[in-house]
This record gives C-alpha cells, sequence and structure tokens, in this order.
C-alpha cells in the first residue's frame, strides 16, 4: 500500500514538473512573440525615422529645423495641441465623472458618442468642419457677418483637433473613478467639505495618473493628427501648415531629409512625453513603498 503511494506520488510530482516546464515554455514563446510584435510594429519603424533623418548629418537637422517655415509650422503646433489639451482635459474630466458617478437615461448612448471620434475617419472629420463651416455652411454666414474665419485658419483646425481627441482622457479616467468607488469622497463630504473641495483636494489627486495618461495620449493625437487639419486649413504654407502637414508637403515635394528631421522631433516629443509620465509614476510609486 504504501509503494502504490510512493508511486502516485512520484507520478504527481513529475506531471507538476511536466506541466512547469510546458509553462515555461509557452511564457517564453509569448514573450518572444511580444518583443516581435513591439519591435517589428513600433521599434523598427522609429529606428528607421532615427536613421533617416541622421544620416544626412546633424547640419542638416540644424538647418532644417532653423528654418522659418518649419518654426511656424511647430508654433502652430504647439497651439493647436495646448488648446486641444486644455479642453479635453477640463471637460474630459467633467464628463467622466459624469459616466461614472451618475445613472440617468442616455448613459450608453453618452459613452457610445465618447468613443465617436476613433470611429470616424479624420478625414469625414474634416468634411463635417467643412459643411458646417465651410462656404455655404450651415454657420457660415453668421460667422461671416462677424469677420470670424474658421475655414482656413486657427480655429477650424483646433476644432477638429480637439474632436479626434475627445475620447483619451475619459476612457483614462473612468474606469479609475469607478474602481476608487465614492468612499472617500462621501468621508470628505460628512466632515464638511464642499463638492468643489472634495474634486481639488480628493477627485483629482485619485484621478491623477489616468488624467496624465490621458493627456498624453491626447498630446500625441494632437501633434500627428493630418487627415482633418489637412481638409480645414487650405494647407497655406507658413500660415497654416502643422508639423504634421510639413512633413506631408516635404515627402510631396521630394523634401525627404527636412520632413524626415521634423517626423522625428514630432515622435521624439510623444514618446518622451508617455516615458516622463511612466518614470514619474514609478518613482513615486517607490517613494510611497518606502
Amino acid at each position: 500500500m504504501s509503494t502504490h503511494v510512493a508511486d502516485r506520488d512520484v507520478d504527481v510530482m513529475e506531471q507538476r514538473s511536466r506541466d512547469a516546464r510546458q509553462g515555461r515554455r509557452v511564457r517564453a514563446l509569448m514573450l518572444v512573440a511580444a518583443v516581435l510584435y513591439v519591435g517589428v510594429l513600433l521599434l523598427a519603424p522609429l529606428g528607421g525615422i532615427v536613421w533617416s533623418a541622421l544620416k544626412g548629418g546633424f547640419g542638416v537637422v540644424a538647418h532644417t529645423l532653423s528654418q522659418s517655415d518649419v518654426v511656424h509650422a511647430f508654433v502652430l503646433t504647439a497651439i493647436i495641441t495646448l488648446v486641444t489639451v486644455a479642453v479635453t482635459s477640463v471637460f474630459g474630466v467633467a464628463v467622466a465623472i459624469v459616466l461614472a458617478r451618475d445613472q440617468f437615461p442616455g448613459k450608453r448612448l453618452l459613452s457610445a458618442l465618447v468613443d465617436l471620434p476613433l470611429a470616424v475617419s479624420p478625414i469625414i472629420v474634416g468634411l463635417m468642419a467643412v459643411l458646417l463651416f465651410g462656404n455655404g455652411g450651415w454657420f457660415e454666414p453668421w460667422f461671416t457677418a462677424h469677420g470670424i474665419q474658421i475655414i482656413g485658419a486657427l480655429p477650424s483646425m483646433v476644432l477638429v483637433t480637439i474632436f479626434v481627441s475627445i475620447p483619451f482622457v475619459i476612457r483614462e479616467v473612468v474606469p479609475v473613478l469607478e474602481e476608487l468607488g465614492m468612499e472617500e469622497e462621501q468621508a470628505a463630504w460628512t466632515l464638511g467639505a464642499s463638492r468643489l473641495q472634495t474634486f481639488f483636494r480628493v477627485t483629482l489627486p485619485n484621478v491623477r495618473w489616468g488624467l496624465l495618461y490621458g493627456i498624453a495620449l491626447s498630446t500625441a493625437r494632437a501633434l500627428g493628427e493630418v487627415g482633418a487639419v489637412l481638409i480645414v486649413s487650405g494647407l497655406i504654407q507658413g500660415q497654416t501648415e502643422t508639423a504634421t502637414l510639413y512633413v506631408y508637403r516635404s515627402f510631396e515635394q521630394g523634401q525627404y531629409a527636412q520632413g524626415y528631421v521634423v517626423a522625428l522631433v514630432l515622435a521624439l516629443i510623444s514618446v518622451g512625453t508617455l516615458v516622463a509620465i511612466e518614470i514619474s509614476k514609478n518613482r513615486r510609486l517607490k517613494e510611497a513603498s518606502e
């Protein structure tokens, strides 16, 4: 009897050992697949841009970045990005709180509408803006009567960029709010804090990392937007040409070196923003654990 039990224990141990080896092989295969996926689809193109931008030497980089058209394109891109991030952050947090905290008729519809910019092509977004504010558009007579130009000017470029960037802050903040619940907020109300005080002292600090990730994604989206801005801007060199539109025009005109340089700067800004947030988050978590 004891021999039978011992043999059964040995079989169980061997089976567990085989399962452990199989699990390690599966994890190794998944790791290799993940590295190849990220390397081929993300790192390889970025590396190609770096090589293409720098193969002409730093003189080409300095010359490109000193051109007035490039400087204006970056300034215009910065203005659009700052306005977009400000608007999508403020209203994004407000919408996220409504979706996470309130129950009301049409909540699912509102949640679905938040994702609409992800489903609609940027070209369609630009065409919708032209339909509303272009010649013969629904709102064009009013703006024209007040001397305000929308299409072919900064306002339309900001509007379409805000539209395509709407979901990011909301979709990053809503899960955080749902996970946190309302216990801390209710405790603050019980202690006499107003709704506004509770928001700035409790809610906002609790969702800060989700908000920062949403801001980073909105920044990257605003920096890289081409289709919608191309439709509404008129692509006027030195006036309504953003950095991405400069890259587009550079490749259209065969100025590949300059296009790669500007593309590299945009990529570094987007990647740098995400990396900075991740490093800051890890540092804060490490300090908190200590």
